[in-house]
């Protein structure tokens, strides 16, 4: 496979990593994935710890052999467990 095959390769696996993202449970997620100098950069926010965890799991699975880079971030809303210290 010459290089430009490994690159259509590539963008067609993101592209059917954003249709699995897109669809079922974690459709409402704003998860995105690109390609970026020859590796997967997948970006967005969670709603838990649990919801990432998914997330990668999916992206492991689908581009398995890929450099892949992660930034999701989690935005888990939970009582404080502590008083906010106001000056």
């Amino acid at each position: 496979m010459d290089t430009h095959d490994a690159a259509r390769s590539t963008e067609y696996r993101v592209a059917h990593l954003q249709d699995r993202l897109a669809s079922g449970e974690l459709g409402e997620l704003g998860v995105r994935a690109e390609v970026r100098g020859g590796a997967v950069l997948v970006t967005g926010t969670v709603p838990s710890a649990g919801c990432r965890e998914d997330v990668l799991s999916t992206v492991r699975e689908e581009l398995a052999g890929l450099e892949v880079h992660c930034d999701l971030v989690i935005t888990e809303t939970s009582s404080p467990d502590h008083a906010e210290e106001l000056s």
